[in-house]
């Protein structure tokens, strides 16, 4: 299978507190879209990591992707090194995405960062045909992403660009809901933590807010770019 889009995420959950409504225009582009996590999230102070498997399966279900895989990078304790860039490099020559969207340059959390630059490597290397990614039954070709673009999470980052996800932000909330163990709850018995509280869920919907004011529409997300953006004319801009 041949993507348009592979969106990655540190942790289950990055990619659809952070760029779920752009995956959900794309596929609705008619657009493939699949999400690699890098980590189970086993450090998370709610859950563990066979449930936060299950909820990006249901996470999976309500986008409508057409793949999603999990790696078992260290979460928290990972490294930019030859032995976690070769399985995303495999994953990259696999699915052939033109795009790959990725966690923020810098945030509140240091994987989001430290992710950011191994997944950027691991498109560069990927390109490399020296670089041999295979065993015996699953010989890969050099493949390297046109784009790679980083999404923004939990701090502020000044976008380079934003999309509007106006018409799937209630869905964007479903698939971010989905991870139960993680988000509000009223329910729940589980320690509070910095993104259990209501208050969370409405700061996600609120920075959409923000960036969807700059574009004139309800809700966008944005994302910032590591190269200069091309456009065949200017009337594709808003």
């Amino acid at each position: 299978m041949k993507l348009d889009i592979l969106a990655i995420g540190v942790h289950p959950d990055d990619v659809e507190l952070s760029a779920s409504g752009t995956i959900l225009r794309h596929i609705a582009l008619g657009k493939t879209v699949g999400i690699l996590d890098l980590t189970k999230g086993e450090l998370g102070t709610r859950g563990n990591a066979a449930l936060r498997t299950d909820e990006a399966t249901k996470a999976a279900a309500i986008l409508g992707v057409s793949m999603r895989e999990q790696l078992d990078l260290a979460d928290g304790f990972f490294e930019n090194n030859q032995s976690n860039l070769l399985p995303i490099i495999q994953v990259i020559r696999k699915y052939q995405p033109e795009i790959v969207l990725c966690n923020a340059i810098s945030d509140r959390h240091p994987d989001h960062g430290r992710a950011a630059k191994l997944c950027l490597d691991a498109c560069f290397y990927s390109g490399l045909s020296k670089i041999e990614t295979f065993d015996k039954s699953d010989s890969q070709v050099a493949w390297r992403p046109q784009s790679v673009y980083h999404y923004i999470q939990d701090n502020f980052i000044e976008p380079d660009f934003v999309v509007d996800i106006t018409p799937f932000i209630d869905r964007k909330m479903e698939s971010i809901m989905a991870y139960s163990s993680q988000f509000y709850n009223p329910n729940s018995n589980e320690p509070e933590t910095p993104i259990s509280g209501q208050s969370f869920i409405e700061s996600v919907k609120a920075k959409s807010r923000i960036f969807g004011r700059a574009i004139h529409c309800d809700y966008a997300e944005g994302f910032t770019v590591n190269r200069y953006i091309g456009v065949n004319n200017l009337f594709d801009l808003r």
